[in-house]
C-alpha cells in the first residue's frame, strides 16, 4: 500500500489529537494535600468511594473508547478508498468528499475503483 506523505501527516495530527484528548480527559483532581499516614477510616471510606466511581464510568469509558476507534476506522478506509478512486484507470471516477465515495461522473452512481 502506498503511504503518501498528507496521508502520513493526517494521520499523525489525528494520533496527536487523540493522545492530547486522552490526556486531557485522564487528568486527575490534585488539590488535596493529605499528611497523615494514610490508614485511617476516612481515607479507607474515600477510597472505596473512589474505587466505585472508577467501576461506575468504566462502561462510559468503554462506549467513548469504541466511538473514537469507530471514527478512526471510518476515516482510515475513506483515506484508502479515496487514493484507489484516485489511481484508478476509470477515466471518469472522481472522490466525492462529503459523501467519501467514488462517483462516476456522468452517471453519478458509486464506482468500485
Amino acid at each position: 500500500m502506498k503511504v503518501t506523505f498528507s496521508k502520513r501527516l493526517c494521520l499523525t495530527a489525528m494520533l496527536t489529537l487523540g493522545a492530547i484528548a486522552y490526556t486531557a480527559s485522564a487528568s486527575a483532581e490534585t488539590s488535596k494535600l493529605v499528611i497523615e499516614s494514610g490508614d485511617s477510616a476516612q481515607s479507607r471510606q474515600n477510597a472505596s468511594m473512589d474505587k466505585e466511581q472508577w467501576n461506575d464510568t468504566r462502561a462510559l469509558r468503554q462506549k467513548v473508547n469504541t466511538r473514537a476507534e469507530k471514527e478512526w476506522d471510518k476515516h482510515d478506509a475513506a483515506f484508502d478508498s479515496r487514493d484507489k478512486c484516485e489511481q484508478s484507470a476509470n477515466l471518469n471516477a472522481y472522490w466525492e468528499p462529503n459523501t467519501l465515495r467514488c462517483l462516476d461522473r456522468r452517471t453519478g452512481r458509486p464506482l468500485a475503483p
